[in-house]
């Protein structure tokens, strides 16, 4: 049953010892996830490992294997709207989301179903992006679940558009407010070229992930719909803001790529100057997707959540 689940493709092979399958999210959701044990005997705990937007599970085999190496479990899932997971609107290219707290709903759901029952403690979270927005957003209520979590460029603020972040925003909320949440907004980029893209200075990873896409297009969606905007947009508002921040006690490792063009470094470095429990590591060099870049930073990364999450002596 597995095996249909989960997809290989050549250069991306599938982790051994695993099991997949799929649960039931906020408002009956059926979303698909995937446990990947390590081959110590002992884990040193389960590492719950959140995607960015239009990713999925099988654009984390590398890191997932990095993972397992280090002696933790890794317990995943498609987030609703994108990957093997129901799509919420009759347009499935669509990349969109009702409310940002049914992303949350989701993680809590995905705990209690999967990772309590079925994983080893103590857990842990690794979040990249979207994915880091929605731990930032729950983290005052993760206290007695998460022992310490890694953010990878987490998307708090909106750059590199065609227009300023502000007038997106407005954009979206009218939309939205209007009946209009389900249009698209921006060209679907799906089929960038690696020249100047934003994600990664690494072209093997770029061009495999690209190769996903193509050989499994049913996985990913195109541009975020007006709704989709609006919501994590006001979530990143929010959860910047001190008095959030202030009620956020888990142990957490900012990991900024400093070349970043859509989340900036600077709103990131801003971050960690109101955020008490967090500390900040630079990426010098580095692009948007740290966990696809070149080894010279992605080694970093993984380096630092190595260090972060192992139980001390």
């Amino acid at each position: 049953m597995d095996d249909v689940i989960l997809h290989a493709t050549p250069g991306n092979p599938l982790p051994e010892n695993y099991t997949a399958g799929y649960f039931t999210g906020h408002r009956n959701k059926k979303l698909r996830y995937a446990v990947f044990r390590c081959q110590q005997s002992v884990a040193k705990g389960t590492i719950v490992l959140l995607h960015g937007r239009n990713e999925c599970i099988e654009k984390y085999y590398e890191t997932i294997i990095n993972l397992t190496t280090m002696g933790f479990w890794v317990a995943t899932f498609d987030m609703r709207g994108q990957g093997g997971s129901d799509r919420l609107i009759k347009n499935p290219d669509a990349g969109h989301v009702h409310r940002f707290r049914d992303y949350e709903q989701d993680v809590s759901l995905f705990m209690e179903q999967i990772v309590l029952p079925d994983t080893r403690l103590p857990f842990y979270m690794v979040a990249h992006s979207t994915g880091a927005l929605i731990a930032l957003s729950m983290a005052p209520n993760l206290s007695n679940r998460i022992e310490r979590m890694a953010l990878c460029s987490p998307f708090i603020q909106l750059s590199g558009q065609s227009m300023p972040s502000p007038a997106v925003f407005t954009i979206a909320a009218t939309l939205s407010l209007i009946g209009l949440g389900r249009m698209r907004l921006g060209k679907d980029q799906r089929e960038r070229n690696f020249i100047g893209n934003p994600l990664t200075s690494d072209e093997l990873r770029f061009a495999r992930n690209l190769t996903l896409m193509q050989k499994m297009p049913e996985l990913f969606v195109g541009s975020p719909t007006a709704r989709w905007v609006y919501e994590t947009m006001k979530a990143a508002s929010r959860v910047t803001k001190q008095e959030h921040l202030t009620h956020i006690h888990v142990p957490t490792l900012l990991l900024a790529p400093v070349l970043d063009p859509i989340t900036p470094y600077g709103a990131q470095e801003e971050l960690s100057r109101n955020f008490r429990a967090a500390q900040l590591i630079p990426v010098t060099g580095a692009r948007h997707e740290l966990l696809h870049e070149r080894d010279i930073f992605r080694s970093q990364a993984l380096a630092a959540i190595e260090a972060f999450f192992s139980p001390e002596e």
